[in-house]
């Protein structure tokens, strides 16, 4: 297995694409409940095997990813052979949290009314074993969400 296997929410939602697969692989209704009875093993190596093709469907489309913390605020475009992030960091006190969804006068309001500072950082890096979909999903794992990249082409705009 590639990445992992969906969870059974996950395959409830995506019931009909999951039907669309097992008859494309001449597996019926009657015989998927047959296999789920009597072959367990093969029934969880069809859902491995549309759980892999699922993860890679979405993740070779994905562009962007955006990690926030209160204080901290990735964002990465996700290109063929390497990753860019661009990235805000709140140093000292203040009310401003990345995790909260405000414009960004409110942004700097906030700063102006604290001590901190707000520091812009970038960064560049290969893929790891040149296995894109491979880190692009790790990423996910660890709770990076897919993005628009408005937000890092503002930076970048930004930053020049």
């Amino acid at each position: 297995m590639d990445f992992r296997r969906l969870t059974n929410n996950e395959l409830e939602e995506l019931k009909t694409e999951f039907v669309r697969f097992l008859v494309s692989n001449t597996v019926t209704g009657d015989d998927w409940e047959k296999i789920k009875k009597e072959n367990p093993e093969r029934a969880e190596g069809l859902i491995e095997i549309f759980s892999d093709i699922v993860f890679k469907k979405i993740i070779s489309k994905v562009e962007y990813l955006e990690m926030k913390t209160p204080k901290d605020l990735k964002i990465f475009k996700c290109n063929k052979e390497d990753i860019e992030l661009m990235g805000l960091k709140v140093e000292g006190d203040s009310d401003l949290d990345f995790t909260k969804d405000i414009v960004p006068e409110e942004m700097i309001i906030k700063l102006q009314s604290s001590d901190a500072k707000l520091q812009m950082y970038s960064a560049n890096k290969k893929y790891k074993d040149e296995n894109r979909l491979q880190e692009i999903f790790q990423m996910m794992q660890w709770g990076s969400l897919i993005s628009d990249g408005k937000l890092f082409r503002l930076l970048r705009t930004l930053k020049k």
